[in-house]
């Protein structure tokens, strides 16, 4: 209240042209500093890319490399390895290659629902960002929901990376043997 009344003090002091040029000089900087810049201090980036993952098979992406120790076909404490290939399109055929999206996966979901603990690292090694890049943590309930994951960091251009990844499964593209997941990357470097 008070800094609204010091600026009615300013304005009734004011001569018109001189109220005018602080008018248009309040207006030009809430436009020139876009929502959230000042708390961030950085730019958003926004990056979409499409991760196929093959299922099954001699050239499967995703492998479990350490069964539940708890047997008889319980998942708990299950480790998953994934090195899916990520492109800038959902057709694997029409679409280029941007890099890798590796990581691993623990079933840690013991009560309730199955959870996935997931640390992921998506590898540029083409396109605009080649040669860098950003770091995921985050856990997944279901796979054909969108899934969140945080980005805490990354290398290259993208070194302080901080964000969000939003991930979509896409029934559209994906077959029996091939998944196909549309992943935005919303970061601040």
């Amino acid at each position: 209240l008070a800094r609204i009344n010091s600026i009615h003090r300013l304005i009734a002091m004011a001569p018109s042209s001189q109220l005018l040029t602080l008018v248009l000089l309040l207006l030009a900087a809430s436009a020139a500093v876009p929502r959230g810049a000042a708390l961030h201090g950085t730019n958003l980036k926004r990056i979409r890319a499409y991760m196929h993952q093959t299922l099954t098979g001699p050239n499967a992406t995703e492998v479990t490399s350490v069964q539940s120790p708890l047997g008889g076909g319980a998942t708990f404490g299950q480790i998953t390895v994934l090195d899916n290939e990520l492109r800038d399109g959902p057709n694997r055929w029409r679409s280029s290659p941007l890099g890798r999206f590796q990581g691993l996966v623990a079933e840690v979901g013991l009560a309730g629902t199955p959870g996935l603990l997931s640390a992921a690292n998506v590898v540029f090694t083409a396109g605009r960002h080649r040669g860098s890049t950003l770091a995921m943590l985050g856990t997944v309930q279901n796979l054909r929901v969108t899934v969140e994951r945080s980005v805490v960091g990354g290398t290259g251009e993208f070194r302080m990376a901080r964000g969000y990844s939003s991930m979509v499964y896409m029934a559209g593209p994906s077959t029996p043997n091939n998944d196909v997941y549309m992943i935005d990357f919303f970061v601040h470097v």
